[in-house]
């Protein structure tokens, strides 16, 4: 197939597998007498592979770590658990620092009266960088 319909029945976009392949994630495509490029089953499984592991969040060199380990029919189930533990912490500490951005917001959100009054506690605890409670905005 080509790149068009491998992209749809991977649910990448052509401008994303080119990519993957200009990176060296994906390895370059053979080529039709029409010059263009041809993927069969086996790049469309690793697709689906490469998907699946963004969409869990996995970096582009994690991507790249888990696909040499689950191409090593060798490896030891440890190294892709140690690999997957790693992210789960950086998944943990990104889930902390985006629900102390929300109970922040939440705060500010709370201070403000959302009238037609010029004065804004979401504004000026955006320009201070701390919540509006604590620089005694309006109730």
């Amino acid at each position: 197939m080509n790149i068009g319909q491998a992209a749809r029945h991977s649910g990448l976009t052509a401008k994303m597998i080119r990519y993957y392949e200009t990176i060296g994630l994906l390895a370059p495509a053979g080529r039709g007498a029409n010059g263009y490029r041809r993927y069969g089953d086996k790049d469309l499984h690793q697709l689906a592979f490469i998907k699946r592991a963004r969409d869990m969040g996995f970096s582009l060199d994690e991507v790249s770590r888990l696909l040499a380990l689950w191409q090593d029919r060798q490896r030891a189930s440890a190294d892709v658990k140690a690999l997957a533990e790693a992210h789960i912490d950086d998944l943990e500490r990104k889930i902390a620092e985006l629900v102390g951005l929300r109970d922040t917001l939440r705060e500010l959100v709370g201070h403000c009266q959302g009238d037609e009054r010029p004065d804004c506690p979401i504004l000026r605890g955006l320009e201070s960088g701390c919540c509006a409670g604590d620089h005694g905005a309006d109730d």
